[in-house]
């Protein structure tokens, strides 16, 4: 496992780190022991950076985590998230009160007096107006309740947008192969600011792991069958807003790509760690096997100008239409 700085926290992070939402809820049937079971790959592997947030299932992913922490004793950062549980979800519910009653509910269920990061989650674009709110982050953060704090968002504009804001240290963004804009738009900016880039839902909600076809089976309570079209949230979060007929095409012209030795999970991974601005990529796993492979990707040797020219090419040819300009 390599590792990079994630901007200006100070925090040397793994390259690739885990995505705890599968663990929590709403990617269909979960076991905990076989989550906590992955937890574990994933320390024994080199990642020391886990992400979650509090509403994945309402506190569960966050409190994994913390059973991780007691019971290996081992040191590793935790990212959380804060603002989804606001009901209704509106920019002004987004006050210093509420995130900062969502933050101490987070600090009890990870068992800790200070989180390592705390992002916004996906609030509504009018959100990066109101300074209050930043400014309510810092006086949190001088308090000492969070050591940094960043933002997890939709769009680009949104990213660029929250780096104006001198707190923010770290901007969460879905970027894969199927989500080429952030590096066109935003990580020249984010990397002359210092921020860090964490890569979120870099596999497109499995769908660049090249295992699901036309007659994949998707459980009533996964996104990926209840959400396609934005019914519940955001419809990029699920296969990164690519119609699911469409991104099966697509990696079906990747795979034709594969340097020899390569899974496409892995292969996918490395294009993302190809792209310095990016700190950390967060794919998710419920069984320690995905962890395992998703891991491999790190140590791989570095893919060729060829190579990343022709993802751009199947990008162009397949995805851009859809997701482009939406994102």
């Amino acid at each position: 496992m390599q590792y990079r700085l994630l901007g200006s926290t100070g925090m040397k992070v793994s390259e690739i780190g885990f995505g705890a939402w599968a663990i929590g809820a709403g990617w269909g049937k979960v076991d905990d022991g076989e989550s906590f079971a992955s937890l574990v790959k994933a320390l024994e592997s080199g990642v020391n950076f886990f992400d979650t947030a509090d509403v994945y299932g309402m506190g569960k992913s966050e409190k994994l985590v913390a059973r991780l922490r007691k019971e290996t004793k081992a040191d590793f950062f935790v990212a959380t998230k804060a603002g989804r549980k606001l009901n209704p979800h509106t920019a002004e519910a987004y006050t210093p009160a509420a995130i900062r009653a969502f933050v101490q509910e987070s600090l009890r269920n990870l068992e800790t007096d200070s989180l390592d990061l705390l992002q916004l989650h996906c609030p509504p674009t009018q959100v990066y107006y109101q300074p209050e709110l930043f400014a309510g982050l810092d006086d949190m953060k001088k308090e000492g309740l969070l050591k940094h704090y960043g933002v997890s968002v939709e769009k680009v504009e949104e990213a660029m947008k929250a780096i104006e804001y001198p707190g923010v240290e770290s901007v969460q963004i879905i970027f894969n192969m199927f989500r080429l804009r952030p590096a066109e738009r935003f990580f020249a900016q984010a990397k002359a600011r210092k921020v860090g880039i964490i890569a979120r839902v870099p596999l497109a909600s499995g769908m660049l792991t090249g295992k699901l076809r036309s007659d994949s089976h998707f459980e009533k309570d996964d996104h990926r069958l209840f959400n396609r079209h934005g019914e519940s949230f955001d419809m990029g979060e699920t296969f990164s807003g690519v119609p699911y007929e469409t991104g099966l095409a697509a990696v079906e012209e990747l795979k034709k790509l594969l340097p020899l030795g390569m899974t496409l999970p892995a292969f996918a991974l490395k294009w993302i760690l190809m792209h310095d601005a990016v700190s950390c990529a967060i794919p998710g796993a419920k069984r320690s096997d995905q962890v395992q492979s998703n891991c491999s990707a790190s140590d791989l040797p570095s893919l060729g100008d060829d190579t990343m020219a022709a993802v751009r090419d199947v990008y162009d040819s397949f995805i851009k239409a859809h997701v482009h300009q939406r994102w």
